[in-house]
């Protein structure tokens, strides 16, 4: 008998932990979890490396005659439990999750032809069903059908101090309040941008995790996975 295999798109604002629940549901379900915003920030990273991106400007137009030299792949990784992201065959898992790449992001997701070249490889990825995939616009652009959709929110604040312990962790030197304006310059960036905004799909259940333990948030989105398969 042939195993039913659905589409789960996580959306949702930056620090809501859609990775983390992403992550853990696809290992449950043994399906293929997609970290889209790890593209974008790839494709971000490459954007600083070419100096085409400073807090003075933006070379969009460098950025775009360039998007063919940048080749993204993700090599499952054993000992950590997920796949990393990798450029041009280069780890750069580590790179990508700094405040710097972090500044930029939501200004390098806006523009339309990255946003059309990557949606296109998440597309791919997602062909044959049975894929966990988070971002801003899954269940919106790039899977509008896929069977279960979920919406992460919490409060600026919740979700800066989730950054902040998460940097402060890895040995970064931050402020809370840098992050705290990161996370409300992105939130203000990726829903005012006029190429596939953030909001939630109208078939999307909302989940505001501000309060939810990571267990609690597993056991709700695993029966609401569990149902949909029903």
């Amino acid at each position: 008998m042939t195993v039913q295999k659905i589409t789960i798109a996580i959306d949702g604002f930056s620090s809501t932990g859609k990775s983390t629940i992403a992550k853990q549901l696809a290992k449950h379900l043994g399906y293929i979890y997609v970290d889209t915003g790890a593209m974008y920030r790839a494709v971000t990273l490459f954007t600083m490396q070419k100096s085409l991106i400073d807090k003075e400007h933006f070379d969009v137009l460098g950025l775009v005659t360039k998007l063919n030299d940048i080749e993204i792949s993700f090599k499952f990784n054993p000992e950590l439990g997920f796949a990393e992201v990798y450029l041009n065959g280069e780890n750069i898992e580590k790179e990508i999750r700094t405040l710097e790449v972090s500044s930029f992001v939501s200004k390098v997701a806006a523009i339309p032809e990255v946003r059309y070249q990557l949606v296109k490889q998440q597309q791919q990825m997602g062909k044959g069903k049975g894929v966990v995939m988070d971002g801003r616009d899954i269940g919106t652009v790039v899977f509008p059908h896929a069977e279960l959709k979920l919406f992460m929110t919490a409060s600026a604040e919740k979700r800066a101090t989730r950054r902040f312990d998460e940097l402060i962790g890895r040995g970064d030197v931050v402020t809370y309040e840098d992050v705290l304006r990161n996370v409300q310059e992105r939130d203000y960036i990726d829903s005012h941008r006029e190429d596939s905004p953030l909001r939630k799909a109208e078939d999307a259940i909302e989940i505001d995790n501000s309060d939810l333990t990571l267990e609690e948030q597993f056991e709700k989105v695993l029966q609401l996975a569990q149902d949909t398969l029903d």
